[in-house]
């Protein structure tokens, strides 16, 4: 048989082939502890941006309700607004009619009747359905419903 090989020729061989091999698995271990080390920050990362998705979905939730209250609360301003124009527009009205009477010719009472129609042509000249009744308050025909007074004048919130 033909030896082409000499013993100490393939014991470098090997030892070379073993160097190599070693090389290669500390190479492959290290890139391995890399992508080990990358995957545990990136956990971390997705964690704690999770954890942030939520605290966002709850600051949304608190914003929308938050912005309903506000537009609830600007409903409800803007309502008694409106009601308190209405009365003043009531009490001009009443007053321009007692002044009318006891001064029709006055120079001021026309003044004060132009107002008076410039008022009502602002506020949409409508007549108001609700009309202060004093006698109504004083002597009550029917029981006196508080919470809805309460609710009219904007001091309870409806559903409290």
């Amino acid at each position: 048989m033909f030896r082409l090989f000499t013993e100490k020729d393939v014991k470098k061989l090997v030892l070379r082939l073993k160097e190599e091999y070693e090389g290669v698995l500390v190479r492959q271990r290290a890139a391995s502890e890399e992508l080990k080390e990358e995957n545990r920050r990136l956990r971390a990362r997705v964690l704690e941006l999770e954890g942030e998705r939520g605290s966002v979905g709850e600051a949304l939730v608190s914003a929308q309700k938050e912005g309903e209250r506000i537009r609830a609360e600007s409903a409800r301003l803007a309502e008694n607004e409106r009601k308190e124009l209405a009365l003043l527009a009531e009490k001009c009205r009443l007053m321009l009619d007692r002044l009318q009477k006891k001064y029709p010719d006055e120079e001021d009472v026309a003044a004060f009747a132009a107002f008076n129609e410039e008022l009502e042509s602002r506020l949409g000249g409508e007549e108001e359905d609700y009309v202060f009744d004093m006698d109504e308050v004083i002597s009550p025909k029917e029981p006196l419903d508080l919470e809805k007074l309460c609710r009219d004048l904007g001091l309870m919130e409806d559903g409290e």
